[in-house]
């Protein structure tokens, strides 16, 4: 399908490469569907979570374990069933992120990833009950790695 992007102007994209969410994302619950799409040289680290909808929403991701390759987040058995899965370790996670200038003032949301079920292509945001991660995580907080976007 031909899709109008915010980033990546007019692009084709797999049908079935669509994300179905059936709670949308937080402050945005009429948005069912959207594509992660990855940004140009960014190894899939920087990705993007465009509408299939409405070309103006979009929202910036990345892959949370190659800042934190110790991060474990762990659903509710409710959750859980909902993505038809048996443990948290069977989804894709991925975290939002707020781009600043300078970079390293940017922050992602460790405590509400998004959890895709790649079988199923449902997606959805959660909010975390661990305590140990938070909304606002700088990105400077994880130390610039030779070869990082950031």
């Amino acid at each position: 399908m031909r899709l109008k992007t915010k980033y990546f102007g007019e692009i084709d994209c797999p049908a079935e490469d669509v994300l179905h969410f059936p709670d949308g994302f937080f402050g945005f619950e009429d948005e069912k569907e959207f594509f992660l799409l990855p940004f140009e040289g960014s190894e899939n680290t920087l990705l993007c979570f465009q509408s299939a909808v409405t070309p103006g929403l979009a929202f910036v991701a990345m892959n949370p374990f190659t800042l934190k390759p110790d991060y474990a987040p762990k659903l509710t058995p409710k959750e859980l069933e909902a993505m038809e899965v048996e443990r948290s370790e069977d989804l894709c996670f991925y975290t939002l992120c707020v781009v600043r200038n300078p970079v390293g003032d940017s922050t992602v949301n460790l405590r509400c990833p998004v959890a895709i079920n790649d079988h199923t292509r449902r997606a959805v945001q959660v909010i975390l009950e661990e305590d140990n991660y938070h909304m606002h995580h700088l990105l400077s907080e994880f130390g610039r790695k030779e070869g990082a976007l950031c």
